[in-house]
């Protein structure tokens, strides 16, 4: 296969990379880049285990081909606490007991924050239709929509901005 040159933004930082054409963004980011918190679980984009935001808009990467994400902004997990300090949403999950065995964790914090990023103030069913693609086996949804809730709360009260990750 043919290999191409791509630029991104991954939570933060500016990178170029070179990747075979027809590979997933999935693919680059955990296999090239050791993001592991972007999960393969469908690989179908069925599962929401790999939702990353992409350009402000949470997107299955499974779907992504790398290509596609030349020169976009991407944010993981990985880029949501900063100097140590967790996020809003990861001190909610983490505090409200929103995951369990934490595969799709990541997914649904991602989901969660592209909804934060567009709609500081959502209302239960916005939260719900923002994590209706992400899938999860062991845990009550209940959590996650209340950790969600509380985090925009926390939010709204002054804590870190949705939309600054590198802030």
């Amino acid at each position: 296969m043919s290999e191409m040159r791509i630029r991104v933004t991954l939570n933060g930082a500016p990178m170029e990379l070179r990747a075979e054409a027809g590979k997933s963004l999935l693919r680059i980011l955990r296999e090239d880049l050791g993001m592991t918190s972007v999960k393969e679980g469908c690989g179908q984009g069925d599962c929401g285990a790999c939702v990353v935001v992409l350009d402000g808009e949470a997107v299955n990467s499974c779907l992504v081909l790398a290509a596609q994400a030349d020169g976009a902004e991407i944010i993981t997990v990985e880029g949501l606490a900063l100097q140590g300090v967790l996020h809003p949403l990861q001190r909610a999950f983490s505090e409200m007991w929103a995951f369990q065995c934490g595969f799709c964790a990541p997914g649904m914090l991602m989901s969660a924050y592209a909804l934060l990023l567009h709609t500081p103030s959502p209302t239960r069913d916005e939260i719900e239709e923002a994590i209706e693609g992400n899938l999860c086996r062991c845990t009550s949804y209940r959590a996650v929509i209340e950790a969600i809730d509380a985090a925009a709360g926390e939010q709204r009260r002054g804590g870190l901005a949705a939309g600054a990750p590198d802030a």
